[in-house]
């Protein structure tokens, strides 16, 4: 079956949360330049990792829908809880992208008899 949904909206929340991971590292630099605190440039790191994770599993989802699956929902739900305004648009993508590749059933030809 071809899983050309799962896998556009996997690619797309995957590059916009690598977007929002760098904006989250950009706002990181200013904080830790006027306050000092490293909290949210790490966040912002964390975010990157589980955003590539979130592509990998949106190219895998071809191949195995279960486990690319399983990537971008554990990519859409750490990238949220890390870095919260900045992974809404990416998380939401690669949520649904993620419970459609693991939840969605294979259309199986019926043979007649």
């Amino acid at each position: 079956m071809k899983r050309t949904t799962e896998f556009v909206l996997g690619l797309i929340g995957g590059i916009f949360g690598l977007i929002g991971a760098v904006m989250a590292i950009f706002v990181g630099v200013l904080d830790e330049a006027f306050s000092g605190s490293t909290e949210i440039s790490g966040l912002g790191w964390s975010a990157v990792l589980l955003s590539i994770l979130g592509i990998v599993g949106s190219v895998i989802v071809k191949r195995k829908p279960k486990l690319g699956g399983a990537f971008m929902t554990i990519a859409a739900i750490g990238g949220t809880i890390s870095i919260f305004v900045f992974y809404i648009l990416p998380g939401v993508l690669l949520f649904i992208g993620g419970i459609m590749g693991l939840f969605r059933k294979d259309k199986t030809k019926s043979v007649e008899a």
